[in-house]
Parts: structure tokens; sequence; C-alpha cells
């Protein structure tokens, strides 16, 4: 499609990551691998004289919508989402900065990697549920034992109700329980700011300051 279409590219100063961004506003970000194997930077393998291959490898990162298709009322102009220019910042705190562009703002991206919490439910036996609202465990007791997100383990939170709490005669006929059952370390690319009309500014002089 027209819109996978790269309009733009750009590596960073080391050259371990390349960014790319096409005609439907997408950025797309790679990381180089083959660098990682010899354990140096090109800069110091030019120096031991060791050598490089000649096709360097990435491997895909991420990618996020930078830009969408806007309206100029002002100009009665249709601003398409293409990027026109991409620009890498100054790196911090393992994250990655990075300047993008279409034909009428740029946005400045912060990508860094975020600690993301998958949550599932459980149903507690409600044959095992009492009177006064205690639970005296869930409906698959053989499973490991797992832990809410507070890190309170879900049977010491339905032992826990309190005494304030009634139940219908017989039980409820299901308790959800929610339960972290994995972590995943995932990028996340953030807006950090956007600046005005892209004509008022020079890309370069932005990611310089």
């Amino acid at each position: 499609p027209a819109v996978d279409i790269i309009s733009a590219i750009e590596f960073d100063k080391t050259g371990d990551h390349l960014a790319t961004g096409d005609r439907g506003g997408r950025v797309v970000l790679f990381e180089r691998t083959d660098a990682k194997d010899h354990g140096l930077s090109r800069r110091d393998l030019e120096r031991t004289d060791y050598p490089i291959s000649r096709h360097p490898e990435f491997r895909y990162k991420t990618e996020f919508q930078s830009h969408e298709p806007e309206f100029d009322y002002l100009k009665s102009l249709e601003i398409e989402e293409k990027i026109n220019k991409i620009r890498w910042c100054q790196t911090a705190n393992s994250a990655l900065f990075l300047l993008s562009a279409n034909d009428k703002t740029i946005k400045f991206w912060k990508v860094q990697e975020k600690k993301i919490k998958k949550i599932s439910k459980i149903i507690a036996d409600p044959s095992k549920a009492v009177g006064n609202g205690n639970v005296a465990s869930s409906s698959n007791s053989n499973s490991p034992k797992s832990f809410l997100a507070n890190g309170v383990s879900p049977d010491r939170s339905c032992n826990h109700l309190g005494n304030d709490i009634s139940f219908p005669p017989g039980g409820l006929p299901s308790l959800c329980l929610p339960v972290v059952t994995s972590q995943e370390t995932n990028l996340v690319a953030r807006c950090r700011r956007v600046y005005g009309h892209a004509h008022d500014y020079h890309i370069n002089s932005i990611s310089n300051n």
C-alpha cells in the first residue's frame, strides 16, 4: 500500500539504531544486532582493525503512530500524515529520544521500556463460601499460588473481607478475583512535546537544544 512507502530514514550517531517514517505517519525503529555479537562498538572495532561486516543486520524494535491526517481550517488545506523528517536526539537513562515531522507539526518522542502486568480472573469455589463472608479456598487448589496486583495473596484477601459484608443465603454463585498472571517488558513510545507549525521551526535546531 502507498501508506507503507518509506518517506524518511535516519540513523542515530552510534549507528546502532535506525528509524524510518512512512507516508502513513508511522515511525518504525530498528536495532543493530551484528555489532553486539562482537561485544564492541563500531568505533572500537575500527580502532582494532577488526573486520566489519559489509552488510549490517538490524532487527525490528518497535513502531508507533506519530502523525494523523489533519485539516487546516484557516488555509482550507488538508495536511497529510506523511513523515518528512526524523532526527535522533541524545539518549538518557536508556531511553531513546527522537523528533518526527510532517508538513505541519514536529513531535518529540520518548521511547523506553515499561513493565506491563497481565491481569486475569480466577473464580472462587461457591461451595466453600461461608456465611460471614469468608472464602476458604479457590476452585483450583492445585494451581501455583498467585498474587494480586498489590502483592496480596488471593486466599488472604478472601479470608479478610471483613464481617461487615453479608452474602445471600447459600453463598455467591461465583466470586471473580483479579490475579497477576505474568509480567512483560515492552517498549512504549510517548509524545513529550508538540511544536507548532513545522515551517516555523527547524528540526535540526530543535534537536540540538
